[in-house]
């Protein structure tokens, strides 16, 4: 089994590189943030988002598409909260288009040891919203999923540290420093349970051996379609580093 995830999108269609290079994968999973661009026109990144749509409805494969910090504020219901980067004017459209293919997105994805979200899970802020009984680790995904569908609000920016590096913030809004501080001491650590796997937080370059060095092989850092354009391959548990240039 080969699974390719993607980094932030923001409008880029690198991805249909990606998925040309990668025809034999069997899953793709996109990490989210595929609006709000500071170089791309909403116009193209509407239509980037469409083929995106098109491509996980008729390409056969498993086509993941998980919700990032700068999709989030499109959903009616959350609506302008402030985030840099919103687009005013366009955002009618936007919304439109995330509310009809709400269907297609999802907070969280897992399979085996691997933990997809946009940032991180913290349990921390899983005990905050759920009480310290009211999730399993085993079924985290399913929790998350279901949070966003019954109360999405849940996930909004919590206010602290205007980065977002706080042990309490969202799966859509945590930063490494503090995903893995969360996950340190805390009686209900996921570190042990998975490899997250995130974006979010735009990195250099997609660095195995930091990742394994640094960060114990728990956590992937993957925001890199901007910087170098590489993305990650999993396939049979081994990880490996695609390249697009």
């Amino acid at each position: 089994m080969k699974t390719v995830i993607l980094g932030d999108t923001h409008g880029r269609s690198l991805w249909k590189l990606i998925t040309h290079q990668e025809k034999d994968a069997d899953r793709i999973i996109f990490i989210g943030d595929y609006f709000d661009s500071f170089d791309i026109s909403g116009v193209e990144q509407l239509h980037n988002f469409r083929e995106i749509i098109e491509y996980k409805e008729t390409s056969g494969k498993e086509v993941v598409l998980l919700i990032g910090n700068h999709d989030y504020h499109y959903f009616p219901e959350i609506g302008y909260t402030g985030t840099i980067g919103y687009q005013t004017r366009i955002a009618p459209s936007i919304s439109q288009i995330i509310d009809e293919n709400r269907h297609h997105l999802q907070m969280a994805y897992g399979f085996g040891e691997y933990l997809f979200t946009h940032a991180g899970v913290s349990p921390v802020f899983m005990d905050e919203v759920f009480g310290s009984n009211g999730w399993s680790k085993e079924n985290v995904v399913v929790d998350l999923n279901e949070l966003f569908k019954h109360k999405p609000k849940a996930f909004d920016f919590n206010g602290f540290e205007s980065s977002g590096d706080n042990i309490t913030q969202t799966p859509i809004w945590i930063r490494p420093r503090s995903l893995m501080v969360s996950n340190k001491k805390h009686d209900r650590s996921l570190k042990k349970d998975y490899i997250q796997i995130v974006g979010h937080t735009q990195v250099v370059r997609l660095d195995l051996d930091t990742a394994i060095k640094a960060m114990g092989g728990r956590y992937y850092l993957i925001d890199c379609q901007e910087t170098t354009g590489e993305y990650l391959i999993i396939e049979n548990d081994k990880f490996k580093i695609g390249k697009t240039r």
